[in-house]
């Protein structure tokens, strides 16, 4: 159960499931994020900074299905949330998947 109402469950990486993170990332919108992230300067980034011409409600959607497959970290961060790749629960899991699905697939 989260700690309060702003705390999401992420699960712990040794109950992530392959076929739940392959799912997560076979979309190519999910993928973008994952690129975006993974590429990216910040280690964190905001959540509205996360493909920022995208309406809300579709990028909300694409991040839950990416932090319930434990792919993402989604935190509070004062008034925003702030995401994160979970890279290195993801290499711990299932060593160079994520290096494999981004060496993979083509870049939008």
């Amino acid at each position: 159960m989260p700690a309060t109402t702003r705390d999401l469950e992420h699960p712990d990486p040794a109950d992530l499931v392959l076929t739940d993170v392959l799912f997560a990332l076979s979309d190519p919108v999910r993928l973008q994020i994952v690129r975006q992230l993974a590429e990216g300067p910040l280690v964190a980034m905001s959540c509205q900074a996360v493909l920022p011409d995208m309406a809300k409600s579709t990028r909300s959607h694409h991040l839950k299905t990416l932090r319930e497959a434990g792919v993402v970290s989604n935190v509070p961060h004062g008034r925003e949330r702030m995401v994160s790749l979970r890279r290195d629960a993801l290499d711990a899991r299932f060593p160079g998947l994520l290096d494999s699905v981004l060496a993979a697939a083509p870049a939008e």
